[in-house]
């Protein structure tokens, strides 16, 4: 299986998106300062992933939601009350 996944800073409420064949690995990975990207918005809480059975499908979407377009603000508007403002 293949996740694309949401996770968001708790910190600065900051969004990140990304794509992987193992979430949890991944998420401990985020949360441990060993991605470059999220290192500085330390530590993360998994908001939204999705599943699939094909990498290549998991690229596509991650790429689709990268490019900010429809698919973002769809995904946001679903899930407004799990993306909560960070204090």
């Amino acid at each position: 299986m293949f996740y694309v996944y949401l996770i968001q800073s708790l910190k600065t409420s900051k969004l990140y998106y990304d794509y992987t064949s193992d979430l949890r690995r991944r998420f401990i990975e985020h949360n441990k300062g060993l991605n470059f990207s999220t290192k500085p918005y330390l530590p993360y809480r998994l908001v939204y992933y999705e599943s699939y059975a094909d990498e290549q499908d998991a690229k596509d979407r991650e790429k689709q939601l990268k490019k900010f377009g429809q698919g973002v603000y769809r995904l946001k508007s679903r899930l407004k009350r799990s993306l909560r403002k960070i204090k």
